[in-house]
């Protein structure tokens, strides 16, 4: 079997509450497997919220959730709700397409990523076709 990426670990204070804001937020199962890790099915990968002593000392991400959506505004307002906040306004281009940066509950930054005319899917797609095979 060749190595494959099983899940993102978010670090944090309280699993248990961001995986239920993700949950909700992505409209996926999400349990608690005990008081310091907790996970999302985002399938096909799982997302693990652990818990850690240490707070949160930089104020930039170095990794960050990618979340594609239909409709931003609807999506942030949603988002909002659940317990995000917004940090910047939407970058759109001409073709509607674009992304808007948010943060959770604990201030771990993520994107909504409108791609309704496929062109970054496509991009991605044709890099990755273009790219050499791993060796064996």
């Amino acid at each position: 079997m060749r190595p494959r990426l099983q899940e993102i670990v978010v670090d944090c204070a309280d699993p248990a509450a961001l995986a239920q804001f993700w949950g909700n937020l992505l409209t996926v199962r999400w349990a608690v497997r005990d008081a310091s890790w907790a996970m999302v099915d985002a399938e096909p990968l799982l997302i693990a919220f652990q818990r850690v002593p240490e707070p949160r000392s930089s104020p930039k991400n170095r990794l960050h959730l990618d979340v594609q959506v239909a409709d931003a505004a609807a999506a942030v307002t949603q988002a909002v709700a659940l317990g995000a906040r917004v940090l910047r306004e939407p970058e759109v281009e001409a073709s509607g397409d674009g992304y808007v940066v948010l943060a959770d509950p604990e201030d771990n930054e993520f994107c909504f990523v409108i791609d309704n005319g496929g062109g970054w899917t496509a991009s991605i797609r044709a890099a990755l076709d273009a790219a050499p095979e791993p060796p064996a």
